[in-house]
């Protein structure tokens, strides 16, 4: 299940953790994610040629969002014409009905920045994603495109937000730039902070209200440690420079702590935290896929790097595979001419072409325990377009 499935289920069963319930909605979560992993694997295994893929960039908002109805309807048509084209109208009949009828199943109302379509004789999938793609592609072959899948299931991230305000303090839970539910527990009931309340930071004794400050603090940290000890989600803070660094002097555990946000505190809106608090979350994840290209080059003294693609194709077949990244933008059509062996081609009309190898590269890594990344850091092109540091 993509990042938007999993907000669209959420919002629906209005999630509000509670107490006792705490633990058992943790479980929940990791069932949805567990959800998203098992259709990866289902869309990555499936080999029914033809599988129609189609990719586009999306808009969230009106009036832009209107343009996403004429570029799908564009992408569709495409998609119809190359089937057709290859297979004539009887042999799949019931596929060209399902291009034909998809877009009535799309509000683009309810975009995000991309959607993804899977489609063959027995499957359909839509996925809406919250990044974007390089661009908008249609793919009929043997096997799903699932590279923006794979991108998704690797950025995904569920973490709590806590807002420290003179008025309230709230603890929220979400998953990536969306809140799934707000946490009220027996471990975390501060309804509002009495000292700010009471205008203590301007009185005339600087120090006591800032003692009364901290030890407020510490009760909250104390209580984020018990619910992060049952779920180990870390946390972003929204609240000003001073309470953050208030807050940091208290903390038994600093490192769960993300780091923290100012906001406007006239916009508390759900939307408005969630939008700030993923621009930290972003902000680490890029951070991790430079420590990772770092790896990789540390590697290649070692000699645990490979860059020929054929060779990586047999090295993941194999179990090798430690860490790939490859560049957002490279995409490489092959032919099979054997269980470990391809050609390179150009035309993707061919019957029996895998429009995309590493695709398939990437998952073949994720399902053997490996990490697979995508990037545009321009580091990587001292290596090519895509890379392999092996366990051996």
């Amino acid at each position: 299940m993509c990042n938007a499935c999993l907000k669209q289920t959420i919002y629906l069963y209005h999630v509000v953790l509670i107490s006792a319930h705490l633990p058992r909605q943790m479980r929940y979560i990791r069932k949805l994610q567990k959800m998203q992993k098992d259709k990866l694997e289902k869309l990555a295994s499936e080999r029914s040629y033809p599988c129609v893929t189609i990719s586009m960039n999306t808009h969230r908002t009106f009036p832009n969002n209107q343009k996403d109805v004429i570029e799908l309807q564009k992408l569709l048509k495409e998609a119809h014409e190359h089937v057709v084209n290859e297979f004539g109208h009887q042999e799949v009949s019931s596929l060209l009905e399902k291009i034909d009828n998809l877009k009535e199943e799309i509000d683009v109302n309810y975009n995000l920045d991309s959607i993804h379509i899977f489609l063959s004789g027995r499957t359909t999938e839509i996925v809406k994603s919250s990044w974007p793609i390089s661009k908008n592609t249609v793919s009929v072959a043997e096997n799903f495109v699932i590279k923006p899948l794979i991108k998704d299931f690797n950025r995904l991230e569920e973490y709590l937000i806590l807002v420290l305000s003179r008025s309230e303090v709230r603890l929220l839970q979400a998953i990536n730039d969306s809140i799934s539910g707000e946490i009220k527990s027996d471990d975390f009931s501060f309804a509002q902070n009495p000292y700010f309340l009471t205008d203590l930071d301007k009185s005339g004794d600087g120090k006591q209200p800032d003692n009364l400050v901290r030890e407020f603090f510490n009760q909250i940290d104390k209580a984020l440690m018990k619910i992060y000890n049952k779920t180990e989600m870390n946390i972003v803070v929204i609240c000003t420079e001073k309470n953050w660094s208030r807050l940091m002097q208290v903390a038994d555990k600093p490192s769960i702590y993300l780091g923290n946000t100012s906001i406007n505190f006239n916009d508390t809106a759900n939307h408005s935290l969630a939008s700030e608090a993923w621009k930290i979350v972003v902000a680490i994840q890029e951070d991790s896929r430079a420590k990772a290209m770092q790896e990789m080059q540390e590697a290649v003294g070692r000699g645990k790097v490979i860059t020929d693609l054929l060779e990586i194709f047999v090295a993941v077949k194999g179990g090798r595979g430690d860490l790939l990244i490859t560049h957002d933008d490279y995409h490489q059509a092959v032919k099979m001419n054997g269980q470990y062996s391809f050609y390179l081609v150009d035309d993707l009309t061919l019957p029996g072409v895998i429009d995309d190898i590493t695709s398939d590269i990437a998952w073949e890594v994720i399902s053997k325990k490996g990490r697979a990344i995508f990037t545009n850091q321009e580091e990587l092109k001292s290596l090519g377009n895509i890379a392999l540091k092996v366990r051996y």
